[in-house]
C-alpha cells in the first residue's frame, strides 16, 4: 500500500463508497477532528502512563478508528460482519463504567479545575478538548448523517478523557488546581 496517491492533490479525498468529496467537506473535517483526538491519546501513552490506562487508551484509539470510518461511510455501506468498524450500545456502557472507575478512586470535585498536571495527564485534558470539538463537528453534521451511538460514544469519551486525565494526575502524585 502506497503512503501517496495523488488522488488528493487537487483538494478532494475519497469516502468510504467513492463518493469524491472537498477536503474541507464537513464530513471530512468531523472524522479530521477524530484522528487529531486519536492522535492526542497516543501522545498521553507515549508521555507514559501506567499499564492499566495504557490498555484502555488503546482500545479507545480502536474505537476511535470504527467511529472515523463510520463517519467516512455516508451510505452505511461497511458491513455489518465487520464489528470493529461499529460502536455499540455495550461500548458506550464500558465507558460509563470505566469513568465510574477512574471517578471512585478521585477526590470530589468542587470546584472547575485548571487543565494540566503531569505531561499524560495534561496531554488527555488536550485530548478531552479535541474531543469537545469533534462532538461538534458530528453533530453539525446532522441528526441523519450519523448515528445516535456516534454522537453518544464521543459525548461520553470527552467525560472519560477527562476523568482519565484526573486519575492519571492522581496516581502520578499532582495535585489539580483549583480555578
Amino acid at each position: 500500500m502506497k503512503i501517496y496517491t495523488r488522488t488528493g492533490d487537487h483538494g478532494e479525498t475519497g469516502l468510504f463508497d467513492g463518493t469524491r468529496v472537498s477536503k474541507a467537506d464537513a464530513r471530512v473535517d468531523a472524522y479530521g477532528e477524530v484522528d487529531e483526538v486519536n492522535a492526542a491519546i497516543g501522545l498521553a501513552r507515549a508521555l507514559g502512563v501506567d499499564a492499566e490506562v495504557a490498555s484502555e487508551l488503546e482500545h479507545l484509539q480502536r474505537d476511535l478508528h470504527a467511529v472515523g470510518a463510520l463517519l467516512a461511510d455516508p451510505q452505511k455501506r461497511i458491513a455489518p460482519r465487520v464489528d470493529k468498524a461499529h460502536i455499540h450500545e455495550a461500548r458506550i456502557a464500558e465507558l460509563e463504567a470505566m469513568i465510574d472507575r477512574f471517578d471512585a478512586e478521585l477526590p470530589p470535585l468542587h470546584r472547575f479545575i485548571l487543565s494540566g498536571g503531569s505531561p499524560a495527564g495534561a496531554a488527555l485534558h488536550v485530548a478531552r478538548t479535541m474531543c469537545r470539538r469533534a462532538e461538534r463537528r458530528i453533530v453539525a453534521l446532522g441528526e441523519a448523517a450519523v448515528d445516535l451511538e456516534v454522537i453518544t460514544y464521543i459525548n461520553r469519551l470527552s467525560d472519560l478523557l477527562f476523568t482519565m486525565a484526573r486519575a492519571v494526575n492522581h496516581r502520578a502524585g499532582v495535585a489539580e488546581t483549583e480555578w
